[in-house]
This record gives C-alpha cells, structure tokens and sequence, in this order.
C-alpha cells in the first residue's frame, strides 16, 4: 500500500505546493501576526515601529512568507517537471530539496527587504502600513521597475523562467548537491525577473493584501500566458507614466 502511495508523487507534490500555498496566503490575511504593522502585543510610538529583536525578526517572516505566496504559483509547473524529470533518473532525489533551496532564494531576498524597510523608516518615508509617503520616492521606484521591465536582464531572466524544459536540459545536475543547486539557479533567475516585486510593495503597502494578490497574479500571467512576455512591456510603459505622473504633481 506504502509503495503503491509514492508511486503518485508528482500528485504528492502538487498537493504539498498547493498546501503550502494555501497556509501562507492565510497566513497574510489573517495579518501576519501583526497589528498595523506592528507585532501583537507591541505598540507603535509617534516615531514609528522600534526595530527590537522581535520586531525584526517578525518583519523577516512576514516577508518571506510573502514571497512563498506570491511565487510559488508560478514556480509550480517547474517544480512539477523537476519530480517528473527526477522520477526517471537513475538515482532520484527528493523534490523538497530543490523546492527548499528555490525558497531559500527568496529567503535571501526577504532579509534585503526587510533592511531597505529599515532605513525607508529610520528615513520617515514609510507610514503605518509600510507604504512609502512620499510621491518623489514612489514615482522614481515605479519609473525604475517600470524601465527595467525592458532591459536584456530581465528578458533574460524571464525566458528562463517561462520554459522549464529548457531550463531542466541545460543545468540539470544529479544527486542531492546538484538539485540544491539546481534550485538555487533557478530561484535566482525568478529573482532576476521580478525583484521590482519589492519595490512595487513599499510603493502600494507591504500590508495592502488586493496589491499583494494584484502583483502575485501579475506575475504568473507574466510567466505563464502565451503573451506573458508583451503584457510586462505594457506594465513596464504604465510603471514609467504612472511614476512620472505621481513624481511631478
């Protein structure tokens, strides 16, 4: 019976993806563990939220979380051709491992976030809710995401991650080691793609869950529809006109 349950491990896979994207949204509706903004149980001075120890590391979780909910989506088809690849391999190794260290990636991310959520407050340029305050600032952070929308790197990056086969034929590495590297590659090509997730955050609300569930669905259509690739050079040209916009009123 045991033998017969593993026999289906790419439905094992895709339910645990699927699982673990379900916990982490209700992780951020449900707030986070936050208040405002600010950890249960903590107050905010005039000031702004005191980065203690507690503070921060709330702020890392809530980040990372975030990205497993934003991204996972559309790392899923790659995760599901790596078990399927794996699977026919001579010595097979578990999936977990290159889904951990694609994550892990994003772990990195979160801890580069939650240092610029740093010093945009110890600068006073974010309110309560982790939203910038000012418009000079959120008009040059959209004009930067929007103008990078059409540089090599992120077409790069984007062509990468819009064909998994591709990417599976040309770093695929065997073993434990290599399906950790593997999926290091692979999480820093999705970064390279869409890092003015980050930006686009602090510019909407890091708290604002309909911009989070706005950018998440950007990016899997960006990654996954046949025309993905032409809807980001629309985003890119409504990022530099909104930003222009918002900078100069």
């Amino acid at each position: 019976m045991i033998e017969q349950f593993f026999k289906h491990d790419k439905l094992i896979v895709l339910s645990s993806l699927i699982l673990a994207i379900g916990l982490s949204w209700t992780y951020l509706f449900l707030g986070a563990g936050m208040d405002m903004g600010m950890p249960a149980g903590m107050q905010m001075p005039n000031s702004g939220p005191v980065w203690s120890l507690q503070y921060t590391l709330t702020m890392f979780v809530m980040w990372w979380v975030m990205m497993v909910a934003m991204m996972l989506p559309s790392a899923t088809p790659m995760i599901l051709l790596f078990a399927t690849v794996n699977k026919k391999a001579a010595k097979s190794v578990p999936t977990l491992i290159f889904a951990a260290s694609y994550l892990l990636i994003w772990g990195a991310f979160s801890l580069v976030a939650v240092t610029l959520q740093w010093l945009l407050n110890a600068s006073t340029l974010l309110d309560p809710m982790m939203k910038s305050s000012s418009h000079i600032l959120s008009g040059g952070l959209l004009v930067i995401a929007g103008v990078y929308q059409f540089t090599p790197l992120k077409n790069a990056c984007l062509r990468h991650c819009r064909t998994p086969m591709q990417f599976v034929m040309g770093h695929w590495k065997p073993g434990h080691m290599g399906a950790l590297k593997m999926g290091v590659q692979h999480g820093a090509f999705c970064l390279g793609c869409c890092w003015f997730l980050m930006v686009l955050l602090f510019v909407g609300g890091v708290m604002n869950m309909l911009w989070i569930g706005g950018l998440a669905l950007y990016v899997l259509v960006e990654k996954a529809l046949p025309h993905g690739p032409f809807v980001g050079k629309l985003a890119g040209v409504a990022l530099i006109v909104w930003g222009v916009i918002l900078t100069v009123n």
